[in-house]
């Protein structure tokens, strides 16, 4: 085979590579941001604060508005909200989806809380994938699945 033809096929080898490699990159970052998007709700519901709340709930009905100002006003204390288990239906997906997200999370020295929350995604990895948070649900018993 003639030098110039590998050394083309090689470029062509890292150029694929490197191609995969961004689509991978930017497919798994989408699930850093479904969580940070997720945990930036609950510290606003932690904080009280159900117009901060509705802010980053995108479609959010009258029944879910509903469900926001009175889990503000149930759930606000102080503390860090950290998250203790997360199961997202609309995790891993290549194309749109929506799903519901089971969020088990803990608030400072109280005893942990299960919500779901209701996620969309738009996209696929080529063009990007964008993810919107639809509502909260009120906190379920902690086996209870969404």
């Amino acid at each position: 085979m003639p030098r110039g033809l590998k050394i083309l096929l090689v470029g062509v080898g890292v150029v694929v590579f490197l191609v995969i490699s961004g689509l991978l990159a930017r497919f798994l970052a989408v699930e850093n941001v479904e969580r940070q998007d997720v945990l930036a709700l609950l510290k606003t519901e932690a904080a009280g604060d159900p117009t901060g709340m509705l802010a980053q709930l995108h479609d959010c009905s009258t029944s879910c508005a509903t469900i926001v100002r009175s889990d503000a006003a149930k759930l606000r204390g102080t503390g860090a909200v950290k998250i203790l288990a997360y199961q997202s239906a609309a995790s891993h997906t290549i194309g749109g989806r929506t799903g519901q997200a089971r969020v088990a999370r803990k608030l400072g020295d109280r005893l942990p809380d299960v919500q779901c929350v209701t996620i969309r995604r738009v996209g696929n990895p080529v063009s990007g994938i964008t993810v919107s948070l639809l509502a909260i649900g009120p906190p379920i018993p902690l086996t209870n699945d969404c």
